[in-house]
């Protein structure tokens, strides 16, 4: 299979330009579709940086406010050093002071300033500015989360605080109330931005980010951040729709979860500057969780990637950290957040699908899809074809009462439609590839396949008085969830074949959740619609769900790492079938299971040094290794043990075989280590799945744990020659440990990288 670009996603990406104005918000296709070195904010002739150096000056034994201002004083000095004699301040060119968790800061600098500030001792790496995008009820249900009210069970989610990295949050909403919530817990050290009003027992904190300016309001005024976060740990609220269409209960996961706000993202994207001052915050504020459903075009090295830096600290603290896997599927090796450090979060389908409908004038029904919750739909309009929809053809132009037949859906402005006073719009996607996305457009408009389309071209072209109605969209059930979304980012890890990305899926498509009356229905200009709460989708929307799920399991199990919820996350998720050619390079570990996840079994840990081993073996030198654990150079070598290391030796609960080329024989082994969580004298034995041309073989295939041994290893010996098979990439198989009570599955999958390169 050769990577491609779909023609679903060009599709997708140009509706989410043309038709909806908000596009990252709402469009999975252009969430995560760009990335940007932007200029900062102030001087054009200057670049923001963010500078990553050794160890500042030591500072706990002094007051924060002297730590603060000993440590701004080292940056302004280490910056003071590079400047032209009449050039401004140090002072005015500092961004952010990164002190709190990392070490370094973020400056306005020209090139050749960058230049020489590299040269200095203490500098360990700069990297230039880069813009990431917002990667945009019923799924808790689908999912088996029971709607609880038990007093014990609430005590317990009341301690565990999410920090949600995005556009802010509408506190208005019914979603974040804190009817019957206690005060914040003794660890909370966070605070609520002085312009923010708001906080309550259930927002407990809400900064902003802005090139520096940390005054901006925390309100969303774009909707994603709302959206995310009452997915995450939203109350329950009955009786939630968009317009009538799927009603029930919205809710989050953790309904009595603490949520502190972290805004980055504003209408010109979401700053690498300004994402790591929010992880630094974050960590230091107390989050036990941190959910940031953002991303980049493109999987980045993991030193040069913001998210995967900020991502390592957190997680060296103890902090779980949850984001999206992206929005350009199905092409290969798309998936842009990758560091093993993070759980990477592909889309998937529930059981609900919503639909539009068009009836022509001969009785005819077409199935489409769009999201349609418009006043006086149902009416029949007449169907006319103006020759095409794009801002030049139509303008000037009046169409009143008619519903317009667009053709491809390219170059197609809902705005020009919206200002000849149409009725609607009918638009088709490229040849036969499922649309499984309904979006909501400024207008009525249907989004058909091509083969409908021309059924509706034979109509229209049968009578002279062509006459179509737009339906109001309805739920239908889908009984072929779960599936992954066509638009969710596939594997394999670009930055490191032997990692398996992403790492699972969750709920992603249709999401109805809260929504800002300060953005449009549909994120359009032009669309005077407001509503409460909204539907949307992308990686974004699956990312909050696993956030949740996080967040349920550390309510049980307060003391666990990352790497322990993250495994017992994946090795308790469902396996996701036939159906997907990329298989785990879709869907990872399969479909999310918070149920199972609380008590798995058997967890898979990591440490700090453990990430670092895998560093070293991925070739890092110490200066990169410095940059991304905060250690002094000297203090972050590798050494020769960790040098000979293979990056499949990091204790991670699936296992990735890249191999040469179909046909070619192969044999790799996986030293993994379990800890046992569940009942002290265990005996695990080992079940092995796997296809033709792949031999799996686990030694010992018996672990015994007992109140003196929690921790046992084992090893996984992955041979043979794959084989091509008709219509897969590679072949999946599995290693699945079991005490008869608990299962603990991890997936295998050995693909051809030389394919996907």
């Amino acid at each position: 299979m050769a990577t491609h670009t779909s023609p679903l996603l060009l599709v997708l990406a140009a509706l989410s330009a043309l038709f909806c104005h908000a596009a990252a918000v709402h469009n999975p296709a252009a969430g995560g579709a760009r990335v940007a070195a932007a200029a900062g904010h102030g001087d054009d002739t200057t670049k923001v940086y963010v500078v990553f150096t050794e160890r500042q000056p030591a500072t706990a034994e002094l007051p924060e406010a002297e730590a603060g201002a000993a440590i701004a004083a080292f940056h302004h000095d280490m910056i003071g050093g590079v400047l032209d004699a009449d050039s401004s301040s140090a002072a005015d060119r500092v961004v952010y002071h990164y002190s709190r968790s990392l070490h370094g800061f973020a400056a306005r600098l020209t090139d050749d300033e960058k230049n020489r500030l590299a040269g200095m001792d203490g500098v360990l790496s700069i990297h230039e500015k880069v813009v990431y995008w917002p990667q945009t009820t019923r799924s808790w249900d689908f999912l088996g989360v029971p709607r609880h009210n038990d007093p014990t069970r609430l005590k317990f989610e009341n301690d565990v605080i999410i920090g949600m990295v995005d556009s802010g949050i509408w506190p208005g909403s019914e979603s974040f109330s804190d009817e019957g919530l206690p005060p914040p817990p003794a660890k909370w050290k966070g605070v609520c931005s002085k312009n923010f009003t708001s906080c309550n027992n259930k927002i407990i904190g809400a900064r902003s980010y802005y090139g520096g300016n940390t005054t901006l309001s925390v309100l969303d005024r774009e909707g994603h951040g709302t959206h995310t976060a009452s997915t995450a740990a939203g109350r329950a609220v009955a009786g939630a729709s968009l317009g009538g269409l799927a009603g029930g209960t919205a809710r989050g996961a953790v309904p009595a979860a603490r949520l502190a706000i972290y805004k980055v993202c504003w209408e010109d994207g979401c700053s690498s500057e300004d994402i790591l001052a929010a992880f630094d915050d974050a960590i230091a504020d107390g989050v036990d969780v941190i959910s940031a459903s953002l991303g980049s075009v493109f999987a980045q090295d993991y030193a040069a990637d913001t998210m995967a830096v900020g991502a390592f600290h957190a997680v060296r603290r103890g902090v779980v950290v949850s984001v999206s896997a992206g929005n350009s599927g199905p092409m290969l090796g798309s998936v842009s957040n990758v560091a093993p450090w993070t759980i990477s979060v592909a889309a998937t389908h529930t059981d609900r699908r919503i639909i539009s409908e068009l009836v022509l004038g001969n009785g005819r029904r077409v199935v489409g899809s769009a999201i349609t919750v418009f006043p006086n739909l149902g009416k029949p309009s007449l169907l006319m074809d103006p020759g095409g929809c794009d801002h030049e053809q139509l303008d000037g132009k009046r169409y009143k009462g008619a519903v317009l037949l667009c053709g491809m859906a390219i170059g197609i402005s809902s705005e020009a439609i919206g200002l000849t006073g149409a009725d609607g719009a009918i638009v088709y996607m490229f040849g036969d590839e499922n649309k499984d996305t309904a979006f909501s457009f400024s207008i009525p408009a249907v989004i058909v396949m091509e083969k409908e389309f021309d059924h509706i071209i034979d109509y229209y072209n049968s009578t002279s008085h062509p006459m179509v109605t737009v339906k109001k969209s309805v739920t239908v059930k889908n009984a072929a969830a779960p599936s992954v979304a066509e638009f969710s980012s596939r594997g394999p890890n670009r930055v490191t074949y032997g990692v398996l990305k992403p790492d699972i899926g969750a709920p992603g498509v249709d999401i109805l959740a809260a929504w800002t009356p300060e953005a449009t229905l549909s994120g359009s200009e032009v669309d005077s619609r407001r509503t409460k709460y909204n539907i949307i989708s992308g990686t974004s929307m699956a990312c909050p769900h696993v956030t949740g799920a996080a967040a349920y399991v550390k309510s049980v199990h307060p003391g666990w790492s990352h790497a322990a919820v993250q495994s017992a996350l994946m090795t308790t998720a469902t396996p996701m079938g036939s159906g997907e050619p990329e298989a785990e390079l879709a869907y990872g570990a399969g479909q999310v299971d918070p149920m199972r996840a609380r008590y798995p079994g058997l967890v898979y840990d990591a440490t700090e040094d453990d990430y670092v081993g895998f560093l070293c073996a991925q070739g890092y030198n110490s200066s990169q290794l410095a940059a991304m654990t905060g250690r002094s150079a000297s203090a972050a070598a590798c050494s020769a043990e960790a040098r000979a290391g293979a990056v499949g030796d990091l204790n991670y609960p699936s296992i990735a075989v890249p191999v040469l080329n179909y046909g070619v024989g192969f044999a790799a082994e996986f030293p993994r280590t379990v800890t046992n969580v569940g009942p002290a004298d265990s005996v695990y034995r080992a079940t092995v799945t796997t296809v033709p041309g792949v031999d799996v073989a686990v030694t010992p295939d018996e672990l015994a744990f007992s109140a003196g041994t929690k921790k046992l290893s084992f090893k996984v010996r992955v041979s043979g020659t794959l084989l091509p098979a008709n219509g897969t990439l590679g072949a999946s198989a599995s290693v699945v440990w079991s005490d008869g009570r608990h299962h603990v599955r991890s997936p295998i999958y050995v693909f051809p990288h030389k394919h996907v390169m």
